[in-house]
């Protein structure tokens, strides 16, 4: 009687690393972080209108956060469809993206703008990382992220306009703030 033959090793998707995620935890690692990252963004703006929703920025505002909550509804249910669960930081995000709205609404209205251009860089960049992983079968998640990757591109191009690079210590604002979304990026992924 011969000895079983041992499995045969499975060879890493072309372009893949050991250690990489399979393509359906990468997707569900888009999904996950995508619908973290807008429910933060939701809370952002939630902060920013406590504290300017009845100034000159106040009608802005409220715009972004229509956007921001259509983008949420979006990825909600395709947490739903997909079962994928949510981050398990949800309750952080919560407190989080409202203390940093406030907090920058409060250091003022250009320090507020200099929130949105900072985060909306960096979820560009994201963005477009997202859509070099989708294939063909995921064509309404694409189109999805392209429509809300050119809306968090206009929330940038309002902050710049409203004076984001006019903030106080805007180079130190701005990276701390981009290196706060990277990290929140990389742990709704995975946590």
């Amino acid at each position: 009687m011969t000895a079983p033959a041992a499995p045969v090793p499975r060879k890493p998707a072309r372009g893949a690393l050991p250690g990489d995620p399979r393509p359906q935890e990468r997707l569900a690692r888009i999904v996950r972080v995508d619908h973290a990252g807008e429910y933060g963004a939701k809370r952002i703006y939630e902060g920013q209108l406590a504290v300017m929703g009845k100034g000159p920025h106040g009608r802005t505002l409220r715009h972004m956060a229509a956007q921001e909550r259509e983008h949420l509804r979006y990825f909600e249910g395709q947490l739903v469809a997909r079962r994928v669960r949510p981050t398990a930081l949800q309750p952080l995000w919560h407190v989080g993206g409202w203390l940093l709205g406030a907090a920058t609404a409060l250091m003022g209205e250009r320090a507020a703008m200099a929130c949105t251009v900072a985060v909306e860089e960096v979820i560009d960049g994201h963005y477009a990382a997202q859509l070099d992983h989708l294939g063909a079968a995921e064509s309404d998640l694409e189109e999805k992220i392209l429509k809300f990757q050119a809306e968090e591109m206009e929330h940038r191009d309002i902050g710049l306009a409203n004076g984001a690079e006019q903030a106080p210590a805007y180079p130190l604002l701005s990276g701390a703030i981009r290196a706060c979304t990277r990290a929140a990026i990389w742990v709704a992924e995975r946590v």
